[in-house]
């Protein structure tokens, strides 16, 4: 015999089941109770000898002068309620006046000559007598022009026989509707869950089997509910964001290794030729540097990849451009090139010092890598923007795109560097949420970095 599978507490089918049944439970108890304060109150049995007055009203026969004279045959199976000695209920019927026209075996002795009776009105009335408790109804009825009044009244004690007899059915009742409708919403609550949550099953299983070497697979959104459509779909973008940042590692990584490969070999070929009796110390020493300035920069773009490496501070743009001028005066010294920094007023920038200042000198160095000799590399501040301009031969329109990939060189450059630089600076300007974009600057070139939220501007007096 199959063992039904335990649901989990935060299952979900388990909590619709479990409000189901809530429900379900709740709706008869209010059943139960709404039944036993209508019969406790009497309600139930004022409604019904209302509706009973009504029922008797439309059997009563009149003689050929228009006056009632009693019930037609229809009645003959209820005349014992109204003869005999236990005068538990009683009826008569009145004329405009009050006058009683026809009344039951109980006689005109049975009913007060006072009270709630003498008003001629639908509605409900009670009395006492003999000692007994009477509910009674007035049902106003019209006959060939005239009006007339039947009053119809029970005793309460034969009331409480007759519910007293009709609990125990009432009680059977509602024991089978509340079987019953358990078996019907736990059926049907059991069949939509089951069919509704199938998708989401599906789901389940088709993500549990992506992994890096699937990583291009993508959750169908076809046979989805439509409240967990956006919730794949976003995990969908996760998957393809994430598809980008592995694929570009695993280029990143076969890159890193290519770079690192060429200067490994020449250092090889130097140890080699020293044990041949040569040696070409400068060549050894330019190939170490050579390789311990690209494993920097691989250690650089690293950190400026990880957003948790960032403590965000107000910085002085105009101070962190002149630190970058001073840090690279030597180099533009022997590059013949001048630096020169503009500011309009005191400009700051909510940044990560130690990176906007990685980014500054990365522009600078790259600038002046390309300037020509005698030539100036500007670095302009003004509000929420920065730009850097060299004059040098530029790149082709078609090239601008490639400047910020790994490891691309211009073809001009000075230096043999390992062509992280640009993209080091692309990756700190996204972690800050600016914008980093190069431009033809006709000569030269012109890279802008704008502050998409907005600067801080103090201008000075």
């Amino acid at each position: 015999m199959r063992c039904v599978k335990m649901l989990p507490l935060n299952s979900i089918s388990l909590k619709v089941l479990l409000a189901y049944v809530a429900g379900m439970v709740l709706s008869i108890v209010l059943l139960v109770i709404a039944a036993v304060v209508v019969i406790q109150s009497n309600m139930l049995a004022r409604m019904d000898l209302a509706d009973a007055a009504e029922g008797m009203a439309d059997n009563i026969e009149f003689d050929s002068s228009g006056r009632p004279v009693g019930f037609d045959s229809s009645m003959d199976d209820r005349a014992w309620l109204y003869e005999g000695p236990q005068r538990e209920t009683a009826y008569r019927i009145l004329d405009e006046a009050g006058n009683t026209v026809v009344f039951s075996s109980a006689g005109e002795a049975f009913w007060p000559s006072d009270g709630d009776l003498l008003r001629l009105a639908r509605g409900n009335f009670t009395f006492e007598h003999g000692g007994n408790t009477f509910y009674g109804a007035t049902e106003p009825l019209v006959y060939d022009g005239r009006r007339w009044y039947l009053q119809f009244a029970v005793s309460a004690r034969f009331m409480d026989v007759v519910y007293t007899v009709a609990w125990p059915q009432v009680v059977a009742g509602v024991t089978v509707f509340g079987a019953v409708l358990f078996v019907a919403f736990g059926l049907c609550a059991y069949i939509t869950l089951r069919y509704t949550l199938k998708p989401l099953r599906d789901l389940s299983e088709s993500a549990a089997t992506i992994s890096p070497r699937s990583i291009d697979a993508r959750l169908k959104t076809e046979a989805v509910p439509t409240e967990i459509a956006p919730l794949v779909d976003s995990f969908n973008r996760a998957l393809e964001r994430l598809e980008r940042g592995y694929r570009v590692q695993q280029e990143f990584l076969g890159n890193a290794a290519h770079e690192l490969k060429t200067p490994l070999a020449l250092i090889r070929a130097q140890i080699e030729l020293k044990a041949e009796g040569r040696n070409d110390r400068d060549s050894l020493l330019s190939d170490v540097e050579y390789m311990t300035r690209q494993v920097q920069q691989l250690l650089l773009l690293a950190e400026a990849s990880e957003a948790h490496n960032y403590h965000f501070t107000t910085v002085g743009m105009q101070e962190i451009a002149h630190d970058a001028a001073s840090y690279l005066h030597r180099m533009a010294e022997t590059a013949d090139v001048h630096l020169a920094v503009r500011a309009v007023g005191d400009v700051e920038w909510k940044a990560d010092r130690a990176a906007c200042f990685t980014l500054l000198k990365n522009l600078l160095e790259n600038a002046i890598q390309h300037a020509p000799a005698q030539s100036c590399v500007s670095v302009e501040i003004q509000g929420d923007t920065v730009t850097v301009r060299d004059r040098g031969p530029g790149v082709e329109a078609e090239q601008l795109p490639l400047l910020f990939e790994r490891f691309w060189r211009a073809a001009h450059r000075r230096d043999l560097g390992a062509g992280l630089g640009l993209a080091i600076c692309q990756e700190i300007a996204l972690a800050h949420g600016w914008r980093l974009t190069a431009e033809q600057a006709e000569p030269g070139l012109r890279f802008r970095l704008s502050n998409g939220e907005g600067s801080e501007v103090a201008n000075d007096p």
